[in-house]
């Protein structure tokens, strides 16, 4: 895992416990998992609009607030970075369409 992700991993679980005026990742901690999944579905939407303008810039700063977020949701239920690249790794060399046809 890239460093800049452990690096993050480690704050945002440090947040957790911090008192919700004393940091943005505490207050969305303290405001519970629907106003984090707001702000995931916000930045979302913000990185599709970013991708349609074709402003390269602009995609990688939204894309940049929408893993952010994406990551305060992960550690608020309790998962990681590692957790997701774990399964990447599981799925690593099967088909799309294999993996699609296994779920079913």
């Amino acid at each position: 895992m890239s460093d800049i992700l452990q690096q993050l991993t480690r704050v945002l679980e440090a947040r957790r416990s911090a008192a919700p005026d004393s940091s943005y990742v505490a207050s969305l901690y303290d405001r519970g998992l629907d106003t984090i999944l707001k702000k995931v579905g916000e930045e979302a939407a913000e990185t599709i609009i970013a991708a349609k303008n074709g402003d390269r810039e602009q995609i990688i700063y939204e894309t940049a607030d929408l893993w952010f977020h994406t990551l305060v949701m992960l550690s608020y239920q309790g998962l990681g970075p590692a957790d997701v690249l774990t399964e990447l790794e599981r799925r690593f060399g099967t088909s799309g369409i294999e993996e699609k046809a296994a779920r079913e």
